[in-house]
């Protein structure tokens, strides 16, 4: 049988480059009519880290001026058609600015490949997008590719290159891949499609661009790529190599159907999407704190207008309920602090046998008998310390990753998401919390431990200055200092430190 005949494909092409605008309440999205790609994609509700503030663009167009890829690429398994497809002057369907709801569609063909790609606009941060892609008239195998960076490219701590990469779902599981894992694909052969894919994207800290199917496909109905290109940046006056993460999006049938999401990492927006994406929400190894954390605090900010007061008012009700804590511990504490001298000669008394010697072993016991004499539970002591230490955590990664908290001020801080950058929180704190272990009451008998009581404040300080730790979570900390002064001071009111005991003169061993 004698070979089928190639259809026969008019040609379509533009004479001149030029660009289409759409935009809503949400975005500004610019589309230019080479290679039928986003060339802007300003996100209204959020600016970038530059000095002054812009309105953010997520798209980094000297990164895909450099890689000669932008985002909406077409992806093709055969290179020449793939940069014949995305470097040609497509047809334009409309004018040049449209406001949302609104439909695009641009065209090409050089009467072998042709290239379709519809838009349609509405009023979320969705955007629907069909791809058609023939040769000779058949359709191929064809993907849509988020290419030449993503996110806020003025971030620079950390630097962007360490919070980007991109991900994937399947089987309801998120996976990330940094973009020093990409190294790693080349196992999987160049230009290997994976399917069985929920959705698909790249992201950094707080916003994303998430591939998803058309609505009422399938689970696991995308096919995807991932890859990386680089491009050089200046630092400190010297060429350097940034890598770019890049991400691919298929299906099996064509025209190529998909829903891009591009947006911020919105908890309630992203959960209300089909598949939901609200797991690209990190709250870390202490999620089932951060998560709580994360919602209550959302559930003030209805009632307190400013997140910064949110979380003093968050504070002041954690602190509540951790009080009845508070008094047991400081009720233990001072049983500890009666009962220190009676300690401390025991411990003088076995102090010159080593840590291996069985009479050891006798100390631990006659302590033991003291503790359980005098109803202690050596522990208590330090419980409601011990209990705030996976708060702070849980606060810390919920207030990190939350969009909410970006940009979000409260009296000179700028940034809760950030570090105060006059210092001023973590030296209030340090303060705050130095005078909570001066009003009470110290049950370590070692000078070495009371040392170490006395310059933890000031580690807890330094520790806030030099690390990208969230102002937020020094909020919570100084909030939480200055509550445990007031309750301290009662405390010390209403249960007066009483004599300690006079040591019990043990037997010479």
């Amino acid at each position: 049988m004698a070979p089928a005949a190639a259809a026969i494909v008019a040609a379509k092409s533009d004479s001149q480059e030029r660009a289409i605008v759409v935009e809503n309440s949400l975005y500004r999205v610019e589309i230019s009519n080479r290679g039928a790609v986003v060339k802007s994609w300003q996100l209204k509700n959020y600016k970038d880290d530059a000095k002054p503030q812009r309105v953010l663009d997520v798209v980094h167009p000297d990164a895909s001026q450099q890689t000669g890829g932008w985002p909406f690429s077409v992806v093709l398994d055969d290179e020449q058609l793939q940069d014949a497809a995305n470097g040609s002057l497509y047809q334009l369907s409309s004018s040049t600015a449209l406001q949302a709801p609104a439909d695009v569609q641009l065209t090409w063909s050089d009467g072998h490949l042709e290239v379709t790609k519809h838009f349609k606009f509405d009023h979320t941060y969705v955007v629907r997008v069909e791809t058609s892609v023939k040769f000779n008239g058949r359709p191929i195998t064809a993907g849509l590719g988020w290419l030449g960076g993503f996110g806020d490219l003025t971030v620079t701590n950390p630097a962007p290159v360490e919070t980007v990469q991109t991900y994937y779902s399947e089987g309801g599981k998120v996976s990330t891949f940094l973009h020093k894992k990409l190294d790693g694909l080349d196992k999987w052969g160049p230009g290997l499609w994976q399917g069985g894919k929920d959705f698909v994207g790249i992201e950094d800290r707080y916003f994303t661009v998430a591939f998803l199917p058309a609505s009422g496909a399938t689970a696991g109905a995308l096919e995807t790529r991932y890859w990386k290109a680089s491009h050089t940046i200046k630092v400190e006056g010297q060429d350097a190599v940034e890598p770019v993460p890049q991400v691919a999006a298929a299906t099996s049938t064509q025209p190529l159907a998909l829903r891009v999401y591009v947006g911020p990492k919105d908890y309630d927006d992203l959960k209300k999407m089909n598949p939901p994406l609200h797991a690209l929400i990190n709250f870390g190894w202490l999620e089932f704190i951060a998560e709580p954390l994360f919602h209550g605090l959302k559930w003030l900010h209805n009632y307190v207008p400013n997140w910064g007061w949110a979380i003093v008012v968050l504070t002041l009700v954690i602190n509540m309920l951790l009080f009845p804590l508070r008094i047991s511990s400081y009720k233990t504490t001072l049983k500890m602090q009666r009962v220190g001298p009676e300690i401390k000669a025991i411990q003088e008394k076995y102090k010159k046998y080593s840590m291996r010697d069985p009479r050891k072993a006798e100390m631990n016991k006659e302590v033991m008998a003291i503790y359980s004499r005098e109803g202690i539970n050596p522990v208590g002591g330090c419980f409601q310390m011990f209990l705030q230490m996976p708060v702070w955590f849980g606060l810390n990664t919920a207030l990190r990753y939350a969009i909410e908290m970006r940009h979000a001020t409260w009296l000179w801080v700028l940034d809760l998401s950030a570090k105060d950058p006059y210092y001023i929180l973590p030296v209030l704190m340090g303060v705050s919390m130095y005078l909570v272990s001066k009003m009470t009451p110290m049950t370590a008998t070692d000078p070495q431990q009371q040392a170490m009581m006395k310059i933890m404040p000031i580690t807890m300080a330094g520790i806030f200055m030099i690390s990208p730790i969230s102002s937020g979570l020094a909020v919570y900390i100084l909030t939480s200092s200055v509550v445990g002064i007031a309750q301290q001071w009662y405390l010390n009111r209403t249960h007066p430190v009483s004599a300690p005991a006079k040591p019990v003169r043990g037997k010479k061993s």
